[in-house]
């Protein structure tokens, strides 16, 4: 490892996950399960990847832990909220995400793990229903309550940092308002004026993080930190913020698959995606007002790859249809379909087929591994504001769209950010050579 600027990950580091549902207690089992050798963190970048540094006769392929450093998975603290008040343990096995066997040897560690209240607001997920709820008056004192935890937690547990990451349900849509959202002023003021139309609860954990010095990451596509606002908050306090919405299941798939029509310039007709889910991210998006955020976060992902504007004869009448169906006897394994509708030489239609049967909390969780690590190693490095190069790992990923940026979808341009950024942060120089 080369000497940098970045500073050492001494210390415990605190990861607090908003939400003790299936994706958090599945990636705290793992985490738990890796420490003591019972499991391995399959499907984690962080702790399986490896990136050339260097060319030539100096090029070496190093993991991540040996480019920069990374905190190590003993050093790490688990902390949580929920509207519901039953502890990891309890919340995992009610998941029924992973098997008894998985879980039992964490029993303890699980146990000890106990959601803090909720700033929670039921007119943002409706089909929820716990009442493990903080009693606050107004947005402001949400914020307040939640600056509170965050304090109370790092002391208690003798934490060095802590890293935020939102892991709840998806709340629902809240358009970009500049009067409300546009500045960190008028966001304050909105928050101490209790406006529950503009300032979702999200955006009090968020705030609240930042404030306290913690990086925050949205895994939901709640607009939450993607407004002028919290921008300005981050540079303000010199955090950085990532979002939005894991990049799981049919998204994964899309953003690595569209590319290849476009290297071999084949034309896209339309594209119909659908799924079936039963956990609780399944009830809380059968609401339309909720499942209308998850589908602009999923709309967004092919239209910025297959660009019509660049390629009109291949690309200018896409039809992008998505949908999420909630069926309960799935619970979290996930059935994907993509019916993608393709054409050739002299316009001959063709057709792909793709059937995912996944889990969804299985593929989140190393997302939150990743998410969380290289988060904490961004805050030690000094960077500071979207972090672009977590787009890698998120279904819609955050840009400054009031100057024109666009969203980077494609998976293998992502990609390349994401081995950069470590590159150069490890004190190497970035480079777009192939590996």
């Amino acid at each position: 490892m080369k000497a940098t600027n970045v500073k050492p990950a001494d210390g415990k580091l605190g990861i607090m996950v908003v939400g003790c549902g299936a994706v958090a207690t599945t990636f705290m089992t793992g985490v738990l399960m890796t420490r003591k050798g019972l499991t391995k963190p399959i499907g984690s970048m962080t702790q399986y990847d490896k990136i050339r540094v260097g060319r030539g006769k100096d090029k070496q392929y190093l993991h991540y832990k040996d480019i920069v450093p990374l905190a190590d998975l003993n050093d790490i603290v688990f902390g949580t909220w929920d509207v519901y008040p039953q502890n990891a343990y309890q919340a995992a096995v009610y998941a029924e995400v992973l098997k008894a066997k998985d879980i039992e040897p964490v029993r303890d560690e699980l146990e000890a793990i106990k959601p803090m209240k909720a700033a929670f607001d039921k007119n943002y997920a409706k089909r929820l229903d716990g009442d493990n709820v903080k009693d606050c008056k107004t947005r402001w004192d949400m914020v307040q309550a939640l600056k509170e935890d965050i304090r109370n937690f790092k002391k208690e547990n003798n934490c060095a940092r802590i890293v935020v990451i939102w892991a709840a349900s998806t709340e629902i849509y809240v358009p970009y308002n500049e009067q409300y959202h546009g500045t960190l002023a008028a966001l304050e003021k909105a928050m101490k004026d209790d406006d529950r139309e503009h300032i979702a609860p999200s955006m009090c954990y968020a705030y609240a993080a930042l404030t306290e010095g913690a990086p925050f990451i949205m895994g939901a596509p709640n607009t939450t930190v993607d407004i002028p606002a919290m921008w300005e908050l981050a540079e303000k306090v010199k955090m950085p913020i990532a979002g939005k919405d894991f990049k799981t299941g049919q998204t994964l798939v899309k953003s690595g698959f569209a590319p290849i029509l476009k290297v071999r310039n084949l034309g896209l007709n339309g594209w119909f995606s659908t799924n079936i889910l039963g956990n609780r991210d399944g009830l809380v998006l059968d609401e339309p007002a909720n499942f209308h955020t998850k589908e602009v976060s999923k709309l967004s992902t092919l239209e910025t790859i297959l660009r019509k504007e660049d390629q009109p004869d291949l690309y200018g009448n896409i039809y992008h249809k998505v949908r999420i169906n909630y069926y309960p006897p799935r619970n979290d394994n996930k059935e994907g379909w993509d019916n993608i509708d393709i054409f050739g030489w002299m316009g001959y239609p063709m057709q792909i087929k793709i059937n995912f049967l996944c889990r969804d909390s299985i593929l989140a969780a190393p997302l939150l591994l990743d998410l969380t690590l290289l988060m904490d190693l961004a805050a030690r490095a000094g960077r500071y504001g979207i972090q672009r190069f977590l787009s890698f790992f998120l279904k819609s990923p955050m840009h400054d769209y009031t100057k024109g940026e666009e969203a980077v979808n494609n998976l293998f341009d992502q990609y390349v950010m994401l081995k950069n950024a470590i590159r150069e942060m490890g004190g190497y120089e970035a480079d777009e050579e192939i590996d």
